[in-house]
């Protein structure tokens, strides 16, 4: 991932250890690779994870290593989000019943993201397995954003997960979690 400005062993690890803390504990914000958006998609997506982005860069530097299976969003395993945001979250895969691990992942671009409630952007309230009672998170999308996203993930186990990048930090909602746009 070195077209990334990634090492291709310890950043993808690193991407791996900040998503897989911030999935077991939504609401926190975890220290990544910068950018940490292009850190968490190259560490998720091989040749047998399909990819929908509209980042000509991300999509270059994994063609270029044979791991681009682009998809349409509806189809995708990963969404990758940036500023355009024409993609509407609860148009994306949600898993089923029986495979709800089917769901897609979306991971979103944003300006800002803080954990708790900062009133520098959205705040989001949320309850779940990896929560202690309650945690907010805040986040530079528009509540109409996240409410799509909530509206995603109310069906458990089916649901996409997010993850959320700014700079060098991410935090995530998986599925399992209820959120609730403050």
């Amino acid at each position: 991932m070195r077209a990334l400005g990634l090492d291709p062993v310890h950043d993808t690890r690193d991407a791996f250890d900040g998503l897989l803390d911030a999935m077991s504990r939504p609401g926190t914000v975890q220290s990544v690779p910068s950018p940490a958006d292009h850190a968490v998609v190259s560490t998720l997506v091989d040749h047998e994870v399909t990819l929908s982005t509209t980042d000509e860069t991300l999509r270059d530097a994994l063609a270029g290593q044979g791991r681009l299976d682009a998809a349409p969003p509806e189809a995708a395993d990963v969404v990758h989000l940036t500023g355009d945001r024409d993609v509407d979250v609860r148009e994306c895969e949600r898993g089923t019943l029986v495979e709800p691990s089917d769901g897609a992942t979306a991971v979103y671009v944003v300006d800002s993201l803080a954990a708790g409630a900062t009133g520098a952007g959205t705040t989001v309230r949320i309850t779940g397995p990896g929560v202690d009672g309650t945690a907010t998170l805040s986040v530079s999308l528009p509540k109409a954003e996240l409410a799509a996203l909530a509206d995603a993930q109310s069906s458990y186990p089916r649901g996409v997960d997010a993850v959320f990048a700014s700079d060098d930090r991410l935090a995530a909602l998986p599925r399992s979690v209820t959120t609730e746009v403050v």
